[in-house]
């Protein structure tokens, strides 16, 4: 596995990382140990968990394995703070976010994490309470760094320029051949500001493997009475004709789907890591032999110009 540093710190992760979004609901414990096990024996340490992952099944299974495990030192766990949401966008106070902190910590069993992520913009509680919420996380040891989500380039830039003690490290935003926005400002604007990008769902809630072309497979996502509505929007026609390129691609390769959109995005400037998800060890594993994967420059230039054309 290689590893980047996250923006202009000093902290190294692996440039796949683990996602658990489906942990403590359609993964079982038993599963997610399984998972847990292939990552960290293939040198993977980023561990992305969020408490609005199955209403915080998902870091309860990942405290339990933690520590049955043993694990906790080799990996760099990254959580998501999950707070009330209103009509002027998350409640990003200093009471709300200390609180989902300390929850989030008790879940997990540990008594830190290592970067803690704020979770988007709110135009109701001023930008200085929500900076001294994260300044406090990191003063107090219970974060090492911190993070934001969800949040435009002005948002980011705010963010960045009017911390004065502990500025964001990291960004996360999707980021797939069929989800490509965050190119537009929110990458040039994150390399400018010295923020890692870490991005989610990069193979495009699962379209981009090719397992909807003929239809929706009864065990998939878009099966699923949680996450149908999360993968819908990539069930168009743009998304078919850019998925057929990389279908086109992996055959002519000798590669499957997934290790060629997997590998597309894992090296575009400015990503510090992609979030890896999956059900079972076996997906698992099949993303993760994307690490060896390297795409020649003409694929890459096809699927720019296909996924561009389309979207």
């Amino acid at each position: 596995m290689e590893y980047r540093y996250v923006g202009h710190t000093g902290l190294r992760v692996s440039r796949l990382g683990l996602g658990t979004m489906t942990w403590g609901r359609e993964t079982d414990q038993d599963e997610a140990a399984s998972q847990l096990k292939a990552f960290v024996d293939t040198g993977g340490t980023l561990v992305d968990a969020g408490s609005r992952y199955g209403a915080g099944a998902c870091e309860e299974t990942l405290g339990k394995l933690l520590e049955t495990l043993g694990v906790r030192d080799q990996l760099v766990i990254s959580a998501k703070a999950v707070v009330p949401l209103h009509r002027q966008g998350p409640d990003l106070s200093r009471r709300s976010l200390l609180a989902a902190l300390d929850a989030s910590l008790a879940r997990l069993g540990t008594d830190h994490v290592d970067l803690w992520t704020a979770p988007g913009w709110s135009s109701a509680v001023p930008l200085e309470e929500t900076l001294s919420a994260l300044e406090m996380a990191v003063r107090s040891g219970r974060a090492r760094y911190v993070g934001i989500a969800n949040v435009a380039a002005w948002q980011a830039a705010l963010f960045s320029t009017s911390a004065s003690f502990s500025r964001p490290a990291a960004v996360h935003t999707e980021y797939s051949l069929v989800q490509r926005q965050a190119e537009n400002e929110l990458v040039p604007a994150a390399e400018h500001l010295g923020l890692g990008v870490i991005g989610w769902s990069p193979l495009g809630r699962g379209v981009l493997t090719g397992k909807y072309r003929h239809g929706t497979p009864a065990d998939s996502r878009a099966a699923s009475v949680h996450l149908a509505q999360f993968v819908e929007p990539y069930l168009d026609r743009p998304s078919r004709r850019i998925t057929d390129a990389v279908i086109a691609a992996a055959d002519g390769l000798g590669f499957n789907p997934m290790e060629v959109a997997l590998a597309w995005v894992r090296d575009r400037p400015g990503l510090s890591s992609v979030l890896l998800g999956a059900r079972t060890v076996g997906q698992l594993r099949q993303a993760l032999g994307s690490e060896d994967v390297e795409l020649p420059a003409e694929i890459h230039g096809v699927l720019e110009e296909v996924s561009l054309a389309a979207l």
